[in-house]
């Protein structure tokens, strides 16, 4: 064929996707009305990861299955917009890696609202001022945002999704490094390039900030200040790249959640996580014996972190991600056995796993 006849066939083409986007987005919208009527939710995750699986197993190519999500993301949220007008508050302000998270998992078409800490996300999500909230829980390299994990002490929100994203840290400022007296980042940025700045910047003090956009804020008003950053930062606010690629890992990654009033329902032969908050006795093998509800019945622990409960000095609660969903016989199982012999058993959420 031409390259005419090849361009006539794209335009062809084209009509057609066009026409079956639209259709596709009435449908949803009426899927909206039925989901309003009756009380439902408009964003499920779990049937979103639904239709996502199912459209890579569809997938003959040459488009990856990566970009067979980034594409129909920007559908379904095209889709979502049209249902309910919806609002995701995050960690701000504009261009944190939580809020590139957020757009990855909701699009371009929704609504985004910048708070200025973590516990600012969970209070506008509790209070109905947002839909869902996006915060950061893990890091590859840093380890776990303790903020975030506190957090579901008292909050009665649900974590009703994950997303993945790789960090990529730069440092940003407006003079050469051997000028630069003080690097400013939020706690997980200066522990994602630790050894980078112990072999670069050795007499640089390091200085924690509630995010990394505000300290791309500083740096862009002290030419003896430098931020630990996203590229997109810097091209927000117009501060010059020093040096690009400073996480000590190339595989750095970040695992966000969503919170939301209602965690993800159940869809059979999907893979699930949930997150519990579990307090023990203190007492010999309290621990081992809690442990053993798991094992006995096949389940695996992903996670296991201590923290202080805040409530009384020197007592203990353990953060739990297991695999499975709570409505799954072996993991309801488990949650029966944890409440005959933990004192405090929270269940934070059921969400679709990788």
């Amino acid at each position: 064929m031409s390259l005419d006849d090849q361009r006539k066939r794209i335009d062809e083409l084209d009509e057609q996707i066009l026409k079956l986007l639209n259709e596709r987005v009435r449908c949803a919208a009426e899927i909206g009305k039925i989901k309003r009527s009756n009380g439902g939710q408009i964003y499920v995750a779990s049937r979103e990861e639904q239709v996502f699986r199912k459209l890579e197993k569809l997938n003959e190519g040459p488009l990856d299955n990566a970009a067979i999500r980034a594409i129909y993301r920007e559908v379904m949220s095209a889709a979502i917009a049209l249902e309910k007008p919806m609002l995701i508050a995050y960690l701000g302000p504009e261009a944190t890696f939580t809020h590139q998270a957020a757009v990855k998992k909701f699009g371009q078409s929704i609504d985004y609202l910048a708070t200025p800490a973590i516990p600012d996300v969970f209070h506008t999500v509790a209070k109905g001022e947002a839909d869902y909230g996006v915060i950061p829980i893990e890091n590859s390299t840093g380890g776990s945002v303790l903020d975030s994990m506190d957090m579901f002490f008292d909050s009665e929100l649900k974590i009703c999704a994950q997303i993945y994203l790789t960090i990529t840290q730069n440092l940003i400022g407006q003079s050469p490094i051997d000028q630069i007296k003080k690097v400013y980042s939020k706690d997980q940025g200066i522990l994602q390039c630790r050894d980078w700045l112990h072999a670069h910047m050795p007499k640089a003090s390091l200085h924690n900030c509630e995010s990394t956009t505000k300290a791309v804020q500083i740096a862009s008003e002290d030419p003896e200040c430098a931020a630990i950053a996203s590229s997109l930062a810097a091209d927000l606010y117009g501060v010059p790249m020093i040096e690009r690629n400073i996480q000590d890992r190339s595989d750095n990654t970040t695992r966000f959640l969503v919170i939301g009033k209602e965690s993800s329902g159940y869809i059979p032969d999907m893979k699930f996580k949930s997150s519990f908050l579990v307090s023990i006795k203190d007492e010999v093998g309290a621990l081992e014996n809690t442990l053993m509800v798991f094992a006995k019945r096949g389940l695996n622990l992903s996670k296991i972190e201590s923290r202080p409960s805040g409530k009384i000095a020197w007592e203990y609660c353990f953060f739990i991600d297991v695999n499975g969903h709570y409505e799954e016989e072996p993991v309801s199982e488990a949650v029966s056995g944890l409440k005959g012999m933990c004192p405090f058993v929270k269940w934070l959420g059921s969400y679709p796993d990788k």
